[in-house]
């Protein structure tokens, strides 16, 4: 009994000289200075310009030259950059029918758009063509699999797109109203698994990445806030809206308002993820273009002309930089023009909503993407 007595008082000597030990060492550690106050901040801001020119390496193959606001020709990456674009969107195929916005055309294009310092926007379909509400099918080769396969196989897809192309923005999947890959990831028949897939998706940038922003995109307005309510709790950065006015309505004060509710609603930052606007309703080629009328318009407020077409996607900006957590604004088929020739009948369906004119000579509109 006396032996374990001393033990014990030895054993608290020391463990009370180990615990003086230690706070006279964490006592005279140096205090750490406060940061430089003049030293810029971790995370600076952005606001994306941005276009969509994902077909320019097939019009490229065509001879298609394109020609700046002084009417000299100059490589289409170059004007934009001078303009005041700072990030390129290009959509990514899984196994398309053809080269064109298959992964190797997309990596070259990608490490293109980088090597002149632009940002890189990948807008991954997660299907061989093309993605949009009215349409989200499953790639060939997934097909056909269990779910859980499908979920890994959309890790691991989404994975190599990551450590090879590198985006700075990356959507999961493209104008997702229905969900995508379906019939496994329909949002309304099977919620769980959309959600389960979009977690995949996500997961895999944010294992890859610790800077790239993920955006869910959705079209239109109608149905947004219960499509946005639905993935509130998915890991993401941006919520991104096509808003087409001959699509998704003519109000624009509607548009402002529904950017700024989604935003402060579901505590997330914004941006439109497509739009566009013509600049006439002639046409450069025999290939039927999407806009003809002006009963597709908002008129006479932005008339079908070069500044009408400016003064549009300038409110388009000046309205997303009106909402407080509004990040920016894409022009989709910035590249569009006519270029298989104006005899072509599968030529462009865009051509005058591209920017640039039926001679391929840069638009005013290029002015509502200057930096400021």
């Amino acid at each position: 009994m006396n032996l374990f007595i001393i033990s014990t008082k030895k054993y608290t000597l020391l463990l009370f000289l180990t615990l003086l030990l230690f706070a006279c060492k964490k006592t005279s550690v140096t205090p750490i200075p406060d940061p430089d106050p003049e030293s810029p901040p971790v995370e600076t801001p952005y606001f994306l310009r941005a276009v969509d020119i994902s077909s320019l390496p097939e019009i490229e193959q065509e001879g298609t030259l394109y020609y700046n606001a002084s009417n000299q020709q100059e490589d289409l990456l170059s004007i934009l950059k001078t303009a005041g674009v700072n990030t390129i969107r290009i959509r990514l195929w899984k196994n398309p029918a053809t080269s064109h916005s298959s992964f190797s055309e997309v990596k070259a294009f990608a490490s293109r758009a980088h090597a002149m310092d632009l940002d890189v926007w990948l807008t991954v379909h997660y299907s061989d063509t093309w993605a949009d509400p009215g349409k989200q099918a499953t790639p060939a080769v997934w097909q056909n699999l269990s779910f859980s396969v499908l979920k890994d196989s959309v890790y691991a897809y989404t994975t190599k797109i990551m450590k090879e192309l590198k985006p700075e923005f990356i959507q999961i999947g493209n104008e997702i109203n229905p969900g995508f890959l379906l019939p496994s990831g329909n949002i309304n028949t099977n919620e769980q698994q959309f959600k389960d897939l979009l977690a995949a998706g996500s997961k895999a940038v944010r294992d890859n990445s610790s800077t790239s922003k993920i955006i869910l995109h959705f079209a239109g307005l109608t149905n947004s806030d219960w499509f946005f309510s639905k993935v509130k709790y998915i890991d993401y950065d941006l919520i991104g809206l096509s808003y087409y006015p001959y699509w998704h309505g003519k109000d624009l004060v509607l548009l402002e308002s529904s950017m700024k509710n989604l935003s402060s609603t579901y505590h997330i930052k914004i941006l439109i993820a497509e739009t566009a606007y013509p600049f006439t309703l002639d046409w450069n080629d025999w290939t039927n273009n999407l806009i003809g009328s002006d009963g597709q318009l908002i008129l006479p407020t932005y008339p079908p002309t070069p500044e009408g077409q400016k003064a549009f996607i300038t409110k388009i900006r000046t309205l997303v930089e009106s909402v407080e957590d509004g990040v920016g604004f894409s022009y989709w088929g910035a590249e569009l023009v006519a270029y298989r020739g104006s005899e072509a009948q599968n030529g462009s369906p865009w051509e005058n909503q591209a920017l640039f004119d039926f001679n391929n000579k840069a638009l005013p509109v290029l002015d509502a993407f200057k930096k400021e």
